[in-house]
């Protein structure tokens, strides 16, 4: 943990990590967005929004018009939302769930200080009134990593005497915020921006470790944030002024910098560590201009990952050309006639040829004409028809922030500037 940069001038002076408040911006979207719409099947990773300028009513009557950072996307996945952090399909889920939902789940993960004013649409955004501390994205975030139980933070497992006796032992609240396969879809969600082509936190991939992480981003640039996680460390880290001014810094997100060193050396004699889906979580080969099941004809597929039951019907854009299955049918019925054609002909022939054969006979012995004329063959054609006919769940034991029960659940790296 890191209050702040400078050399430390009095004893228990201003935590940044811990005490100050600060808006979150995009950071805030997995825990008021995802978290409460995918866990009451408002929404799945493929659900499709139109990423265009949009203006909104508040709950207040007023009119919120937030843009987007980089460019609309037109119609697209949440998935591809995620990944290069558009706004309006965000703001677009919170005005289905309601902010009163997102506030109930903030709280449920140790959001503590929000008020009657975060009632509104930009709380989708991070634009809480009073805002919230490292310490609590790192408790936030967390609860994702730790399959949806929500662990109070401590900064000590227990207190011994000199005798090896235990005089203080921490007792860590815990509490079921949401299901392990809404937390898993949330977790594949975030390596979204790590390893997505147009991802907003690319650079804080780390080699051979499933990595989650969200940027965040205020107005005026005041803020700039990168909250993440692994199977092993969730990490939440802000940089700014404690007086608002506006950040110019060349490259990357300083805070995702920071996030991305200090993770990379934790890591750096780790075992490599994936995320574990349960097997209550479904997967579907989607079409990605639809987010429907994909079709044979559609362009564009990928793996989406669901909860049972909310797999979406098959994609109605890319069906399967009407013209070629007639055009099929045609041929096969032409090809049947002129196979019925043919047999006439073979029949005639036949009966040509017995004629001829009683003819002779009758000239000859007249009693076997009667038995030879009967014979007849008959032909039969046989028609075989051909019909074409998760892994168990394992809940990951994440070191410090992430897990035991009774040790340290959070280990933050929160850096500041002045």
């Amino acid at each position: 943990m890191c209050g702040g940069l400078g050399k430390k001038t009095k004893a228990r002076e201003f935590n940044r990590a811990t005490m100050s408040l600060r808006q979150t911006g995009s950071a805030s979207k997995p825990l008021a967005v995802l978290a409460p719409a995918i866990s009451k099947r408002k929404i799945t990773a493929s659900s499709i929004y139109d990423d265009s300028a949009t203006t909104f009513t508040n709950i207040d009557g007023t009119e919120y018009a937030p843009g987007d950072y980089d460019s609309y996307q037109g119609k697209i996945t949440v998935r591809r939302a995620v990944e290069s952090s558009q706004n309006i399909p965000f703001v677009k889920i919170m005005e289905e769930i309601k902010p009163k939902t997102s506030i109930k789940y903030l709280k449920k993960m140790g959001i503590k200080n929000l008020t009657q004013k975060d009632n509104n649409l930009a709380l989708s955004l991070g634009g809480e009134e009073k805002g919230v501390s490292p310490l609590e994205m790192a408790a936030g975030y967390s609860t994702i990593a730790n399959n949806g139980v929500y662990i109070e933070p401590t900064f000590y497992t227990r207190v011994t005497n000199s005798s090896g006796e235990d005089i203080l032992k921490t007792k860590q609240k815990q509490r079921k915020v949401f299901s392990k396969e809404v937390a898993y879809i949330i977790k594949d969600l975030l390596k979204q921006p790590v390893e997505g082509s147009n991802g907003t936190a690319n650079y804080c991939a780390i080699s051979g470790m499933d990595v989650a992480a969200k940027t965040g981003t205020t107005n005026e640039n005041y803020d700039r944030w990168l909250c993440g996680f692994t199977n092993y460390y969730t990490a939440a880290t802000w940089y700014g002024f404690d007086m608002n001014e506006t950040i110019n810094f060349n490259g990357n997100n300083p805070a995702g910098v920071l996030w991305s060193e200090t993770m990379k050396k934790i890591h750096s004699k780790l075992k490599k560590a994936k995320f574990e889906i349960p097997s209550g979580v479904k997967t579907a080969t989607i079409c990605k201009d639809t987010g429907c099941v994909a079709t044979e004809e559609c362009p564009n597929t990928y793996t989406e990952y669901y909860l049972f039951g909310t797999v979406p019907g098959k994609c109605k854009e890319h069906k399967e050309s009407i013209k070629t299955t007639t055009k099929t049918n045609t041929i096969t019925n032409e090809t049947k006639q002129n196979e019925t054609k043919t047999e006439e002909t073979l029949e005639k022939n036949e009966i040509k040829e017995n004629n001829v054969v009683n003819k002779t006979t009758q000239n000859t012995e007249k009693q076997n004409s009667n038995s030879n004329s009967n014979k007849k063959n008959n032909n039969t054609n046989n028609t075989t028809n051909t019909n074409k006919n998760t892994t168990t769940d394992k809940t990951t034991n994440n070191a410090s922030t992430q897990n035991k029960t009774n040790d340290v659940d959070s280990e933050i790296s929160n850096n500041t500037d002045n």
